[in-house]
């Protein structure tokens, strides 16, 4: 057995903060309710997402939480909007200082800017520099939100290896934005080597491994009440910087990407194993 399932979270709006669940069902689609909402610009027509830091670092200062298929998202001043609202448009882009709006489908080539992370950090989240323009949801089912796949894995053993090597001696899931964090004892990096496998979570659920997760500037950033840590990525850099891919460029990494081959029903303490 790897692990069992320390945690589970979703977040219900792409690029917001998330929220914790004790149990989920899991369909080709990811996590109920995963990434089912996102925010987008009516000025240039892309997906608001905190990996271009300059424009959008604001959206995690918004905590978005899913209940009865009405999507609540606290807003920095501790007041709630919810996605069903006639005015919530206005209200998020008042707090974005954009124009946008909360949509449910992708628009065509739906796609996001991504800040090179590198520059993020030599130059500051307030930095004009330069950015990738990436097509989402290129390993996901049509209509989703996700940036590649539809489940993102990271374990507490890596967890545990980036707050020992950070000069703050500490870190948090919730930076890397992971759906199932995973209980593991192999010391290190563990998920470098599961590319190409096939887990399976609890009675039901089968996962297939196809990409390490590349890291961009986002665990860097305030997260609500976290403050900045650049440490979060300077430590990957330096000490896991490897291809998310065979065929890919080596970067930073942290857990790694799935694709859902059979849907299951999952909880926290589940086992998790190979298949």
């Amino acid at each position: 057995m790897l692990g069992t399932v320390a945690r589970l979270r979703r977040y219900p709006v792409k690029s917001m903060l998330g929220e914790d669940v004790a149990a989920s069902d899991v369909t080709f689609s990811g996590l109920a309710g995963d990434r089912r909402l996102a925010v987008v610009s009516l000025r240039t027509g892309k997906l608001a997402s905190a990996k271009y830091p300059r424009r959008w670092r604001a959206m995690l200062t918004l905590a978005a939480t899913a209940s009865g298929g009405v999507v609540r998202i606290r807003l920095p001043d501790g007041t709630m909007a919810a996605s069903a609202d006639a005015g919530v448009d206005e209200v998020l882009s008042a707090v974005l200082g954009e124009p946008v709006t909360l949509a449910a489908t992708p628009p065509p080539g739906a796609s996001l800017d991504r800040a090179v992370p590198e520059a993020v950090l030599r130059d500051g989240v307030a930095a004009e520099v330069p950015a990738k323009v990436i097509e989402v949801g290129a390993a996901s089912p049509e209509g989703s939100f996700f940036d590649y796949a539809p489940v993102h894995l990271l374990t507490t053993s890596t967890l545990d290896r980036v707050a020992g090597l950070s000069a703050r001696g500490e870190t948090a899931a919730e930076r890397y934005r992971p759906n199932i964090v995973i209980r593991t004892a192999t010391p290190g990096f563990p998920e470098n080597d599961w590319l190409g496998r096939t887990l399976q979570v609890g009675s039901d659920l089968v996962l297939r491994v196809i990409a390490r997760t590349g890291r961009c500037a986002v665990p860097t950033l305030a997260h609500g009440g976290m403050p900045r840590d650049t440490d979060a990525l300077r430590v990957l850099a330096r000490h896991n910087r490897i291809p998310p891919r065979p065929e890919a460029d080596s970067e930073p990494c942290a857990g790694v990407y799935a694709e859902v081959l059979n849907p299951g029903h999952i909880a926290a303490s589940d086992p998790v194993r190979f298949y």
